[in-house]
């Protein structure tokens, strides 16, 4: 299902029972890996791409999540690169960047912005 706004194309990624607490997974979405997390210590929810731009693996959905501060973040489950779930940018003092995109939830479902 996709709904499309004035500025926004809402995709229905999966129902929010698919996605762990506190833990992330992984959906396609034309042709492109997004992992999105329930970050449920916070409350929130965060989609980016899946693919970790420093040894280009599709590993960020299995990454843990956690705060620096009051910024949430990923970090890579092999190299333990961080990277901010709201900004992209990477925390670890590396010049890599990774996409993020709006997340809303309704009806127990998961919709992505793209």
């Amino acid at each position: 299902m996709t709904v499309e706004t004035a500025t926004e194309t809402w995709v229905m990624a999966c129902s929010v029972t698919q996605i762990p607490e506190n833990g992330g997974g992984c959906v396609l979405i034309n042709d492109e890996q997004i992992a999105i997390f329930n970050f449920t210590r916070r409350g929130e929810w965060y989609a980016t791409q899946n693919l970790c731009p420093h040894r280009q693996q599709m590993v960020l959905a299995r990454g843990m999540i956690g705060s620096a501060g009051d910024e949430p973040k990923v970090a890579c489950p092999f190299h333990k690169k961080t990277f901010s779930l709201e900004s992209g940018q990477c925390l670890s003092g590396d010049a890599y960047e990774i996409k993020t995109y709006p997340v809303k939830i309704e009806d127990g479902m998961v919709f992505v912005s793209i």
